[in-house]
């Protein structure tokens, strides 16, 4: 749904542009007192200094409101994240807190194995009903546009399954978020495959991305390029696979060790890596050459006890950095916007606009969208988010607290309390 809106008496806070900002442009915002944004059809018409408006209410076909001196932005984008799966895993979290590392759990037959057997055990109302409950904590923290991922079935039925029900939510009409679909069948080797990866490979390029291509399940092809998962030769002829048949390139790269994903997804032009804990300074060079946006994910390097990605490194590299939460049931269970701005600014060293530029224009150029979401301009969608201060600062200040107060979705109104 849209709605023809105007907001006025807000402190407008904005990156700019219809492209990643790279390095320094990270910093740039452009910010206007007592600004006034106009919103028809869902769409922005006018963004500037106050043209008058002084009163809410609804007059001459747009709602009229008062945003009270308070912070406008643009609505956070979730570029990384898999809400669509079944079970949970606690057990292992506690596990990890007594030592045992990522890979180990993997190797005891938990990890993304545990997910998928759950997964693939639940129907389409159960998975899309537990998927709905997440968007909606998610718009709660100001999220207009996430990503998500298959890559809980490992097989025909249940990867399909995963993406039709992201495009029944992405259908509804009255979502408050915008999904854009991610096919990761190539999250984990299935067991039915045990020791046979290249023949897995082969079963998603010649049985998985014709059908998901043809009925338009999804935009992005994603790999978990890693030690003990595929091997950089087996992601490259995956995504080179994908490429072919029209689908946009993701990479999960140097997570746990460094293996050359980063390198891997400037070779190919992919939109985005993710993860790049272990990102090697050749690769960081080559991301920024290319112009990979290098999506970080903070709450899983603090789930997992493990050193953050070199963000302020990248930035200071020519990279253009996005910020997402990497929510799902194993390394992460949180989509906490408000968490993430907070290690992104206390231990990854980014600036407070930097940190904003990554949460909204870069997140929607790792998606394929800022031509049309990621920042206030004339012509992007009407997505916004208002802040409880007239202060940006205060989002890192509010460590793991939200400070969203109204989210709006094309142009309607989504208080959150």
């Amino acid at each position: 749904m849209s709605e023809n809106l105007i907001i006025f008496n807000a402190r407008i806070v904005t990156p700019t542009g219809i492209s990643a900002r790279k390095g320094a442009e990270m910093r740039q915002l452009r910010i206007i007192e007592n600004g006034t944004v106009e919103v028809t059809k869902g769409i922005i018409t006018y963004v500037g200094e106050s043209r008058g408006e002084d009163r809410d209410g609804y007059y001459q076909h747009y709602w009229h409101y008062n945003a009270r001196g308070h912070c406008l932005l643009p609505g956070f984008v979730d570029s990384h994240t898999h809400f669509v799966f079944g079970g949970e895993r606690s057990e292992e979290f506690s596990w990890r807190l007594k030592g045992e590392s990522f890979m180990s759990i993997m190797e005891r037959g938990g990890g993304i194995a545990s997910t998928v057997k759950a997964t693939r055990q639940m129907n389409f109302l159960k998975l899309r009903s537990a998927a709905e409950g997440f968007l909606k904590k998610m718009s709660a923290m100001g999220v207009t546009t996430v990503e998500g991922k298959s890559g809980y079935g490992l097989d025909r039925e249940t990867e399909l399954l995963q993406l039709k029900i992201m495009r029944s939510l992405n259908n509804d009409e009255h979502k408050r978020i915008d999904i854009v679909s991610t096919f990761l069948g190539a999250h984990a080797l299935p067991e039915e495959y045990k020791g046979r990866g290249d023949e897995y490979i082969d079963f998603l390029i010649r049985e998985m991305l014709p059908v998901i291509r043809e009925n338009e399940l999804a935009e992005c092809c994603d790999v978990f390029c890693e030690q003990g998962v595929f091997s950089v030769e087996q992601s490259r002829r995956l995504l080179q696979a994908a490429k072919e048949q029209g689908f946009l390139l993701k990479l999960h790269a140097d997570e746990i060790v460094s293996f050359g994903g980063a390198e891997l997804a400037a070779e190919l032009g992919a939109l985005s890596a993710d993860h790049l804990l272990q990102a090697s300074d050749a690769g960081i060079r080559a991301m920024a050459d290319a112009g990979v946006v290098a999506t970080l994910l903070p709450l899983t390097a603090f789930a997992l006890k493990e050193p953050y990605a070199r963000g302020r490194e990248m930035i200071d590299a020519g990279c253009a950095v996005a910020l997402a939460t990497d929510l799902n049931p194993g390394s992460c269970f949180s989509g906490s916007i408000p968490l993430t701005i907070a290690l992104a600014c206390i231990y990854m060293k980014l600036s407070i606009e930097e940190t904003i530029t990554a949460l909204t224009l870069n997140g929607a150029a790792a998606l394929h969208r800022a031509d049309r979401i990621g920042s206030i301009e004339v012509g992007k969608q009407g997505d916004f988010v208002i802040l409880n201060s007239d202060n940006y600062h205060i989002l890192p200040y509010y460590v793991g607290m939200n400070c969203v107060i109204m989210t709006i979705k094309g142009g309607m109104l989504y208080p959150v309390n």
